[in-house]
């Protein structure tokens, strides 16, 4: 990565050291797509659809009915449960239906269905500035709540409940997740050169919340120019500070996150907050922002557009319940029929076998291939050779963890740390034999999990 090092120099940033954990691989990155291209607004066309579970924790619940008008910026779908998060409409029109239909995870689920009038008519204070030097912590998390904010890097946790670990005053580092490291993605990036003064004032408002926290924004450095242009905003601020990341999959997981900029050990067991940290994605950090101090809730994704099969790649902001078509259409459509469309990244995004389904608060991308080359892939016996323990992240063993999901052993599948697999897909990736480690592991967890609860 010596290449990325004489990059930070040439831009005058010097003495930055980049922060790694151990394990992980090196992908193509194929960042060169999109990462040079503005970002373009994308206006919705036909009807847009709200599923009610759009996070992890309870599906939120439907406050609308069929023939109800509903306002830009209303709350259609209300939190229903400690870990739920409300759901905002993006547009103003009538509510066609209540009713399932599919989504990126393959899943019919309950949704709200508005016909767009094409209007845009808001809810009273829709964009009203707020200074939120003047605004108290309960104010902060309730309109943060109000706003349907949830984790927007893909666990999609709602973020109310995370800035609410217990005691603030253990909070001493609040991070934000710059490292973007799934191959293809460059909608962080976008935002880091488009709107990073809104990255630095969300940060600065989940800092009003810890009184003993520092700020650092971990990027990797692949991304010379979001370090340069972030670096010269933190001038003069004495609590926040910029932490160059080593360019490695996956840099952005919660666990190795932590661990580069803090040197503090999560498991399956440990959250952030148990270790004095808060972590939160850029495109986080800017619906706080635009929340707490524009008064505009979460209605919108950036989406990166990519892959071979797109004719004209690029970032798009989306307003969500947009249908994927509509998204692929603005990249400009298809070069030719993809074998393969994931919803997400490359390694842990979902293979999707339709795009009418609606854009989400956990849609970063659509990408689109000519060839399924992991469909191609034909596995062999296992060699042995060692690679995915390896490239593991959390040092676990994947080759004999595959004996035992194979078995269906499921004590034997624990004792092996099986459960602390984060299913980023790294051993699958490494693999000579092209065996389906992951997808094993991912599985047998269920089951696992499954029988734990009942």
């Amino acid at each position: 990565m010596q290449f990325y090092a004489i990059l930070l120099k040439e831009r005058g940033i010097k003495n930055m050291g980049t922060a790694t954990f151990k394990g992980g691989i090196h992908t193509y990155e194929g960042k060169e797509l999109t990462q040079d291209k503005q970002t373009k607004v994308l206006m919705p066309k036909g009807e847009l659809v709200y599923p009610m579970s759009q996070h992890i924790g309870a599906p939120a619940k439907s406050i609308v009915a069929k023939g109800d008008y509903v306002l830009m910026g209303q709350k259609i779908g209300e939190a229903d449960g400690a870990i739920s998060a409300n759901v905002i409409s993006a547009v103003s029109g009538t509510v066609k239906a209540v009713e399932p239909r599919l989504t990126s995870s393959g899943l019919m689920v309950e949704s709200v269905i508005i016909e767009n009038d094409n209007l845009y008519k808001p809810i009273e204070g829709l964009g009203e500035k707020r200074d939120y030097a003047k605004l108290s912590k309960e104010q902060i998390r309730s309109i943060i709540k109000e706003s349907g904010i949830v984790g927007l890097g893909g666990a999609a946790f709602p973020t109310q409940v995370k800035l609410t670990p217990g005691d603030d005053s253990k909070i001493d580092t609040v991070i934000i997740n710059a490292a973007e490291c799934e191959p293809y993605l460059t909608s962080d990036y976008r935002m880091m050169l488009e709107e990073p003064e809104k990255i630095m004032n969300g940060l600065k408002i989940i800092l009003k919340l810890f009184p003993n926290a520092k700020g650092i924004i971990g990027i990797e450095d692949n991304k010379p120019e979001a370090i340069k242009k972030l670096t010269e905003l933190v001038n003069g601020e004495d609590k926040i500070e910029i932490k160059a990341l080593k360019t490695k999959y996956p840099q952005g997981g919660e666990r190795q996150l932590v661990y580069a900029v803090t040197g503090r050990k999560l498991n399956s067991t440990i959250l952030p907050y148990q270790v004095g940290c808060v972590v939160n994605n850029v495109d986080t950090a800017i619906a706080i922002y635009m929340a707490v101090a524009e008064s505009t809730p979460l209605m919108r994704r950036i989406v990166t557009v990519a892959g071979d099969a797109v004719k004209e790649p690029g970032n798009f902001n989306v307003k969500t319940g947009t249908n994927f078509r509509e998204v692929l259409e603005a990249a400009g459509g298809l070069t030719e029929e993809p074998e393969k469309m994931i919803s997400g990244g490359p390694m842990m995004g979902q293979a999707l076998f339709s795009l009418d389904i609606p854009v989400s608060k956990t849609t970063s991308a659509l990408l689109c291939f000519t060839k399924d080359y992991v469909a191609d892939m034909e596995p062999s016996s296992c060699i042995r050779c060692g690679r995915c323990g390896y490239a593991c992240p959390a040092q676990i063993i994947p080759q004999k963890m595959y004996i035992c999901s194979q078995n269906n052993d499921a004590e034997g599948f624990i004792k092996l740390d099986g459960m602390e697999c984060c299913e980023c897909g790294c051993c699958t990736y490494v693999c000579p034999a092209k065996l389906s480690l992951t997808q094993s592991f991912r599985q047998m967890k269920r089951s696992i999990l499954e029988s734990r609860k009942k």
